[in-house]
């Protein structure tokens, strides 16, 4: 069973940057596609970024296109969104979730961490 981590979440305020990590715990994530999504208050959970397994392929919503960028360190067992630029409407909590390929991820991802709030003051 795959267990992950979110971290790297906080208040910011619009402009600035921050960088999310998700480190996974009882098995390796080399095998498998990963992606970000996120939660706002009263609001659908969203896709924001997916990643191939190895990274070389990645795919990313249009409100984020641009401005976020997803990551991975296979040997570090760890999957990065470098936020930048971020705005009120990017305030959610963010979730890392992961499945055994870019479609899954995209479109039901096997397995999901708890998530970390991010909050982007006006």
């Amino acid at each position: 069973q795959v267990q992950l981590v979110e971290s790297g979440g906080g208040l910011v305020q619009a402009g600035g940057s921050l960088r999310l990590s998700c480190t996974a715990s009882g098995r390796t994530l080399s095998s498998y596609a990963m992606g970000w999504f996120r939660q706002a208050p009263g609001k659908e959970r969203e896709r924001v970024a997916a990643i191939s397994y190895a990274g070389a392929n990645t795919d990313y919503a249009d409100s984020v296109k641009g401005r976020f960028t997803i990551s991975r360190d296979n040997a570090k067992n760890t999957v990065y969104l470098q936020m930048n630029s971020l705005k009120p409407e990017d305030t959610a909590v963010y979730y890392c979730a992961g499945g055994r390929s870019m479609a899954t991820v995209i479109q039901q991802p096997g397995f999901w961490g708890q998530g970390t709030l991010v909050t982007v003051s006006s």
